[in-house]
């Protein structure tokens, strides 16, 4: 693994809301450190509620995790486009977060409770 990138389990339970909505919620999640970045919370796809997710056509690359796939969430009150992202073919240095998803916490709450 890159050195400047830390993945541990996130202690607790962690919830996602969009929209007024719990889209989400874990005890399983995981937290990723990368440089001097903010953590990440990252949930496993199983506490998500997928029919929510649209995969959309922005993608991005990593030098250190690899290809991004983005979401856009689909809430009562209207689309919150690319407010999710997952690696789901990640480098093997971070394979823990393959079948995982992280959230743009500008676009929706990712609390621990």
């Amino acid at each position: 693994m890159a050195d400047h990138i830390k993945i541990r389990p996130a202690t607790g339970t962690w919830v996602v809301r969009a929209a007024g909505a719990v889209l989400g919620e874990s005890t399983q999640a995981l937290e990723l450190v990368e440089g001097d970045y903010p953590p990440v919370i990252y949930f496993p796809r199983s506490d998500i509620a997928m029919a929510f997710l649209e995969p959309s056509e922005t993608t991005t690359t990593c030098p250190y995790k690899g290809a991004a796939r983005y979401y856009t969430i689909q809430a009562k009150s209207g689309a919150i486009p690319d407010a999710a992202w997952s690696y789901e073919d990640p480098k093997a240095e971070v394979a823990e977060i393959k079948d995982y998803l992280a959230f743009y916490t500008s676009k929706v709450a990712v609390e621990e409770v």
